[in-house]
């Protein structure tokens, strides 16, 4: 099993990344938001892996972080979830999101990753909603961060839009989700806007 690589990126395109280690270049599957945490090419990279292991094909898989890499291991532990699915899912939504989305029984929300059909949607929940309480400590999301709490959210300026959505009468998920893919380095007060926006249009 290839746990990691640690070497120089020599290729950094959608969904695929190639390190050089010793020599030897390594192509990785990884998700759009590993692909955009890559270094310029030519720079030293460090990236967790998962190896596929088929009849027809060996894969490998990067990732920029541990908890996207059991993230990845957790969805597709799920039936009729292939390491790409995963890839996909991950290259929506970051490992924290996912887990929110879970948790609160929100399947809509996966439909928005590239082969994620309602189906599979609800599948992925019912399968690994009870699952999230049981997580490791560095990677667990409660289950009530999904309904009642804002204090897992990465920035502050997110935290408090969340939280200014909420008092106007949006539901927490919904909140969470007008707001991702937002800036984080806006005020508050922009990301207010944004998300209103994507509110009234239903485009979240």
């Amino acid at each position: 099993m290839i746990y990691s690589l640690n070497g120089k990126l020599l290729e950094n395109e959608p969904n695929t990344a190639v390190i050089e280690c010793s020599g030897v270049g390594y192509k990785c599957s990884v998700s759009l938001k590993t692909s955009a945490a890559l270094p310029k090419i030519g720079e030293n990279v460090f990236l967790y892996t998962y190896l596929a292991i088929r009849e027809d094909a060996v894969d490998l898989f990067g990732f920029i972080s541990k908890d996207e890499m059991k993230a990845f291991k957790l969805i597709t532990s799920v039936n009729g979830v292939g390491p790409k699915v995963g890839i996909a899912i991950l290259s929506e939504f970051t490992p924290d999101y996912l887990y929110t989305y879970i948790a609160a029984g929100d399947y809509k929300a996966l439909t928005t990753a590239s082969g994620v059909g309602p189906k599979l949607a609800q599948r992925i929940v019912l399968e690994l909603k009870d699952k999230i309480g049981t997580l490791p400590k560095e990677i667990n999301v409660s289950s009530a961060f999904a309904v009642t709490s804002t204090t897992e959210l990465p920035q502050n300026n997110l935290r408090s839009a969340v939280a200014a959505l909420v008092s106007l009468g949006f539901l927490q998920v919904e909140a969470n989700r007008a707001v991702q893919n937002i800036d984080p380095t806006l005020s508050t007060e922009d990301i207010i806007k944004q998300a209103l926006s994507k509110l009234s249009s239903g485009k979240y």
